[in-house]
């Protein structure tokens, strides 16, 4: 995959995400996540998980028309996604807030009609001792379990949940989704580059089992090392050239 910046603040064409307290940088999945789930005519957005709040401002910018909030569990994180939206030109549009996502479902006065989650992939082993990034990314903070029984509250009936994980990981969901009554209606295969093996896969579930899923395959990066003209294409709306 592609290898996430270090800077501290991160330049996009419209916003600028400042990163110095979230411990989950602005990288490829972030932004492929956030390029990739769009939903038509989608008026309540929710991002679980907002870290720094980079889905939640990427879903501001695809959804003009669209309330967008993010759930961050991280007091010092969800402070600087809050001063990102309120730095962005969607302001008005933004709500940040600091919740667990399962305190959250409980009290949300109102459903979504698109979820969005870079969720904690890693389900066993230990945790590594590299800080808050190990803590971000394992399943102790937030089980799949817990996360699928929250967006069964928070998703409109005929909503879409979208999410990005590695891929037997994302497989696993896939089986895990269904116990919770959802099913996939659209999924990308994510190959890191031409020739390469599969790294990540895109999924979006509905409550509501189809028989019209909509799959395909993207690569990132080309056997030169370069961006995809797929990878170019989908994330030509945030990326200053070159960047």
């Amino acid at each position: 995959m592609i290898k996430e910046k270090v800077n501290t603040v991160f330049t996009f064409k419209q916003f600028k995400i400042c990163q110095d307290a979230s411990a989950m940088k602005v990288g490829s999945d972030g932004i492929l996540l956030g390029a990739w789930a769009r939903k038509e005519n989608a008026e309540r957005i929710l991002d679980i998980g907002t870290g720094c709040g980079l889905i939640a401002l990427m879903s501001a910018q695809l959804h003009p028309q669209a309330e967008v909030t993010g759930v961050e569990i991280d007091s010092a994180t969800a402070e600087e996604a809050t001063q990102n939206a309120a730095d962005s030109p969607y302001s008005e549009r933004l709500t940040m807030v600091c919740s667990s996502i399962q305190d959250f479902a409980g009290a949300a006065p109102s459903q979504f009609d698109l979820i969005v989650s870079n969720p904690p992939f890693f389900s066993g082993g230990t945790l590594s001792h590299s800080g808050s990034r190990a803590a971000v990314r394992h399943t102790t903070k937030l089980s799949h379990g817990d996360l699928l029984a929250s967006v069964r509250k928070l998703l409109e009936p005929n909503g879409r949940f979208d999410v990005i994980l590695p891929t037997l990981e994302g497989m696993r969901f896939i089986e895990h989704a269904a116990t919770y009554g959802f099913y996939p209606v659209r999924k990308t295969i994510v190959y890191g580059k031409e020739g390469g093996r599969r790294e990540r896969i895109l999924l979006s579930l509905a409550a509501q089992s189809t028989t019209e899923l909509i799959e395909n395959k993207m690569t990132l990066r080309t056997a030169e090392g370069g961006r995809s003209a797929e990878f170019e294409a989908i994330t030509s709306d945030f990326y200053l050239a070159k960047q």
